[in-house]
């Protein structure tokens, strides 16, 4: 059995478009909250975590309707369309208010910029479950370790096509000392990239024929599944391996709350402490997400051979690690500098390690008929860390010191690696090739 390369790749544009959005939304609407609106962080922590509060009931709730969903394009792909074509149009507004409220202010246009800001959100909701869903629905349970980590780098593609472009059109010497900063080109690159991303995956990706072919061969391997069928036609997990989800959701929540502390005030902070633009703070995420990319498939690998639990934990004494290092480099230095890249480089490997491994550890312990259930699970416990990070960290950033980013967010991806400790299940292996049949086609 071998992974289907360049199908997944294929399968990964719908998580390209996601995570280019994310990026945008992540590293500018705190900036133009900011700046524009005048917000202090804990208001604009609090718009920011609403992404996360809407995601934690959106994310499952459209993640177990697609499980239900019967169409002819398949059960995920209406709603990948859906939301991307009203995200795409959505997104486009947000800096026509803002750069019409600098202009001339008006209570009108704060309130119309949160609602298409809620709207956008909404749409967005809508399909990232099902998206990330589309996946274990066409790989089999002991490749998906190898499948997420390339959904994970074309996700980091994405991510990384908007911190070059941020780091190419808002470099600090067009942005220091402005007054205000038009995103508008931004914005637009960025949704004819997510709508171009999810036209190509409607395309070239038959998701029902591929869903088919993936339950016959799951069918023919019982021993793939944890979960016990109770005879209803649901499945009902044993109490030990309850206890592992359990456990394994803690600790998602745990990194997330950690990882989404930096990447939502990282641009914000930079430019308090250290008097870096929004161009200096896209380069150093520009090479965290160029190291990950460069080991989401190693990663994946890696995994196959110690398993997921063994390559999590490594990732988050790492992240911890480079967390302490990034406060220790920013209050250091007075500018970003060649020492802070490599630090970001090791951010993103240890972010690959846990990122690859912990979906399938999830859906690993369910059978093919609730993914988008697991997958909404997954979701739900990472958002409703997100809802509670940007509020937490903003209000201590601005009570203490904005010096204390990096290490909240060092003690709590600290605090993931004993939760995982815990976790027992959704470790599934897969034997290394050896000899000529490591040389298989990848495009097979």
């Amino acid at each position: 059995m071998k992974l289907n390369y360049k199908r997944t790749f294929i399968v990964g544009l719908a998580f390209l478009s996601i995570c280019a959005f994310w990026q945008v939304y992540d590293n500018v609407i705190p900036l133009i909250l900011k700046e524009t609106f005048h917000l202090n962080e804990t208001f604009a922590g609090a718009i920011m975590a609403a992404d996360n509060f809407l995601a934690l009931f959106l994310l499952p709730f459209f993640g177990s309707l697609s499980d239900k969903t019967d169409t002819k394009i398949g059960k995920r792909m209406p709603y990948i369309l859906f939301g991307t074509g009203c995200a795409v149009i959505l997104m486009n507004l947000l800096p026509i208010l803002d750069n019409s409220y600098f202009n001339t202010p008006s209570a009108f246009k704060v309130v119309s910029f949160v609602i298409v800001l809620g709207l956008l959100l909404v749409a967005m909701g809508t399909y990232r479950s099902p998206a990330v869903a589309l996946m274990p629905d066409v790989t089999p349970k002991p490749l998906r370790s190898k499948a997420n980590a390339i959904i994970n780098l074309m996700g980091a593609v994405g991510g990384m096509i908007y911190l070059a472009l941020a780091a190419i059109l808002y470099p600090k010497a067009k942005t220091l000392n402005v007054e205000h900063i038009d995103y508008q080109i931004l914005f637009v690159i960025v949704s004819g990239i997510m709508f171009v991303a999810v036209a190509l995956l409607f395309l070239f990706v038959k998701e029902p024929k591929l869903v088919e072919e993936n339950r016959i061969l799951e069918e023919q391997h019982p021993e793939w599944n944890l979960a016990e069928d109770d005879g209803s036609g649901h499945e009902e997990l044993p109490a030990d391996v309850k206890r592992s989800l359990g456990f394994l959701l803690a600790s998602i929540a745990l990194w997330f709350i950690g990882y989404n502390a930096v990447t939502t005030w990282f641009t914000t902070y930079v430019k308090v402490v250290m008097g870096e633009g929004l161009g200096g703070a896209s380069t150093c995420l520009l090479v965290a997400t160029a190291g990950a990319i460069l080991s989401y498939i190693p990663v994946g690998n890696i995994a196959s051979k110690i398993g997921r639990k063994k390559t999590i934990m490594g990732g988050t004494i790492l992240l911890s690690v480079m967390f302490f290092m990034g406060f220790v480099l920013t209050t250091t230095f007075s500018s970003i500098n060649p020492i802070m890249f490599a630090a970001f480089a090791l951010v993103g490997i240890a972010w690959a390690a846990i990122n690859v491994n912990s979906l399938p550890m999830v859906v690993e312990m369910c059978k093919g008929s609730d993914i988008g259930k697991f997958t909404g699970l997954y979701y739900t416990a990472s958002m409703a860390a997100q809802i509670v990070t940007p509020i937490l960290a903003g209000t201590l950033m601005r009570l203490i010191s904005y010096k204390v980013l990096f290490i909240y967010a060092s003690i709590f991806v600290l605090l993931s690696f004993v939760t995982m400790t815990q976790v027992k299940h959704g470790d599934q292996k897969v034997e290394a090739k050896k000899g000529l049949e490591a040389f298989e086609n990848m495009d097979d």
